[in-house]
């Protein structure tokens, strides 16, 4: 039995973790961490879950958490993984982390604490997705700078970051298919008058609208002819099944930085 803890239990994904953990019998929730000022701490989990009491508390205490627990799993925010991941690795727990939107000082603290556990980190957890991300890359190779790449996203009006870790990550397949540097040919939305469109950039589009859950797709488009590789996410529990996947490979794993595409072997 591997033992799990969720940390930002009480936000969508949080719940949702909870959820799909009663549905996969090697796993058992042991713990529900939440910042300290949530109006949830003290709740059930089971009971925000919507799959009835459990007797698991959500709490503040995120020591008590990594000692209870064999692999954390990070919904929370960006600012908290820091915290996450030096109590892990004070523990030498695994850990995965869902959370996005990470900026270069927080991406260097996973990076460190990688050294010394086993950490996935990807933008998004779907299986489904992260089969997106090869077929995305494999595109790119095939089809060369001949095809214009457009890349739209659509989230909740309660996303917080934009564009999503996922469009980016797309962005960056499509860029090492057709081996480019992502950074140097990437541009975010568009507007007034320049000139034309040119050969090789890759746009980025974000939407934020009403409950959107998640949806990508990557237009290849040139004289004559598209080509559009979609996914559309329904519900929270593809991410929430994808990540509790990821927890139960890792905790064979050596110290290092894994992704989704490692946990399925499409490497």
């Amino acid at each position: 039995m591997i033992k799990v803890a969720i940390v930002g239990a009480a936000g969508r994904m949080g719940q949702a973790l909870a959820r799909c953990t009663k549905l996969m019998p090697q796993l058992q929730l042991v713990a529900a961490v939440e910042a300290a000022s949530s109006p949830l701490c003290g709740k059930d989990i089971g009971l925000i879950a919507g799959i009835g009491e459990n007797g698991i508390l959500i709490t503040s205490d995120i020591v008590a958490a990594v000692k209870a627990a064999d692999v954390l799993i990070d919904f929370s925010f960006h600012e908290n993984v820091p915290v996450t991941l030096k109590q892990a690795v004070e523990h030498k727990k695994a850990v995965v982390i869902g959370t996005t939107g990470l900026n270069p000082e927080e991406r260097d603290v996973v990076d460190q604490a990688a050294k010394v556990i086993p950490i996935v980190s990807a933008p998004n957890m779907s299986l489904g997705v992260n089969l997106l991300f090869a077929l995305v890359e494999q595109a790119g190779k095939a089809l060369g700078l001949d095809y214009d790449v457009e890349i739209t996203e659509a989230h909740h009006r309660f996303k917080k970051d934009a564009p999503s870790g996922t469009a980016l990550r797309l962005g960056e397949k499509v860029a090492h298919g057709r081996k480019q540097n992502f950074r140097d040919v990437a541009i975010y939305g568009r507007e007034g008058l320049g000139s034309e469109r040119p050969r090789g950039q890759i746009g980025i589009h974000a939407l934020r609208a009403a409950d959107i859950i998640g949806d990508h797709t990557v237009l290849f488009a040139t004289e004559g002819e598209r080509v559009e590789i979609s996914h559309r996410a329904t519900s929270r529990d593809a991410f929430a099944k994808g990540a509790l996947h990821a927890g139960s490979w890792l905790v064979t794993q050596k110290p290092g930085l894994y992704d989704m595409q490692d946990v399925l072997g499409l490497r």
